[in-house]
């Protein structure tokens, strides 16, 4: 498969005092995940959503707010007065118990959207691409409609694979962003070794998320956010 660095400083935006926490294992799922697209279908690692830039970082987190034109639509006919937040709106107390994380890692991630990464996969996963529906498999499949329980079996692929010495090959995954292939995305696996975490925490540092912050603000223009309250 073909690997891509982490080149650049790589971003996170998650709950305060600690946005480079794992998961905690008390909120996972059933299905022995937390609900995201490269989680491990059989629970045994954990995995960090980060981005190469502050602006992906903040798409990636807060398009979950972005408004369905149909919803909003339907809300306008039936809304009443003290409704909470409409579609498509945002206020403090999102921003507020977040921090951005952001520290320089070495490692090596497979590239989901490099045709030898692509090639591979439709090699050794054939089976399970037949199992879930799925002809070939290019970039756009990968980032918007590949069922998640398949980009996970692909993600525990990713995480089995060892170089010539028994080492675990890769240490996470890369992939464009389903928001704009000017964002890139890298998903850490755990556990990291100890000349990346070593890396991990000296550079690491943790602030709190300015609402006027350039990057935020482009995010919410990006995805039709506004700020209320």
């Amino acid at each position: 498969m073909k690997f891509r660095e982490a080149d650049r400083p790589l971003y996170r935006i998650a709950r305060a005092p600690d946005p480079w926490a794992w998961p905690d294992w008390l909120h996972v799922a059933v299905d022995h995940t937390f609900g995201n697209r490269w989680d491990d279908l059989l629970g045994s690692y954990r995995v960090l959503y980060t981005a190469s830039s502050l602006l992906g970082a903040f798409v990636e987190s807060l398009a979950r707010f972005r408004p369905d034109p149909l919803v909003v639509r339907e809300l306008a006919e039936i809304r009443g007065e003290g409704d909470g937040l409409p579609p498509g709106c945002l206020d403090r107390s999102w921003w507020e118990p977040r921090r951005i994380g952001a520290v320089s890692l070495r490692g090596s991630f497979a590239d989901m959207g490099h045709a030898e990464s692509l090639a591979h996969i439709q090699r050794d996963l054939a089976g399970r691409l037949v199992h879930y529906g799925m002809g070939a498999l290019d970039p756009n499949a990968i980032r918007h409609t590949a069922p998640r329980r398949l980009t996970q079996e692909i993600s525990r692929f990713v995480f089995e694979q060892t170089t010539e010495r028994g080492a675990r090959a890769f240490d996470g995954i890369t992939y464009l962003s389903r928001h704009g292939d000017d964002l890139r995305c890298f998903a850490l696996f755990e556990p990291l070794t100890a000349a990346q975490v070593k890396v991990f925490v000296a550079d690491g540092r943790e602030s709190p998320i300015d609402p006027d912050h350039p990057d935020f603000r482009r995010a919410l223009e990006l995805l039709g956010i506004r700020l209320v309250g």
